[in-house]
């Protein structure tokens, strides 16, 4: 069951990632495309991990919301990793994406499966879930870019 999804998943990224990769007609455009999607998770998904600890009063309604948001930019920056955008703007992507294309496209499809765990948590509005759930979207994010992101400097 868990590698039909694994499958699914990364087919389902290769198809939506066609129609974007004909929109991206310089390497940069792609690389400024996924730096800023990415950064835009990071933003929302900060808001979740804030009232996942706490910090911030929890509120079902808009930990929804943060997370569909979330859920949307994680498909986002997944298709701005075309052939050809390891170069052409500062890019922290290593070499490794290209390389191992296998290997980057399990990473997705873990990032696809733990976002959509999170998405399922986010509808139930149970704290408890949502903790859970963040927790392994941070560990997810973090394995792959253990191995696909170079340090910052």
């Amino acid at each position: 069951m868990t590698r039909t999804l694994l499958a699914a998943a990364v087919v389902a990224t290769l198809l939506t990632s066609l129609p974007a990769a004909a929109q991206f007609q310089r390497p940069e455009q792609a690389i400024k495309y996924r730096q800023s999607a990415m950064a835009l998770q990071s933003n929302h998904m900060g808001r979740v991990f804030a009232m996942a600890q706490g910090r911030v009063p929890f509120d079902p309604k808009a930990a929804q919301e943060q997370i569909e948001i979330v859920a949307m930019l994680n498909k986002m920056q997944f298709v701005a990793f075309i052939d050809g955008s390891d170069k052409g703007a500062p890019t922290r992507a290593k070499p490794e994406i290209w390389a191992q294309r296998d290997k980057f496209n399990a990473a997705i499809a873990k990032s696809e499966e733990s976002v959509q765990q999170l998405v399922t948590a986010g509808r139930s509005g149970n704290l408890d879930q949502i903790k859970a759930a963040a927790g392994g979207v941070g560990q997810t994010c973090k394995a792959c870019h253990d191995v696909f992101q170079a340090p910052a400097n």
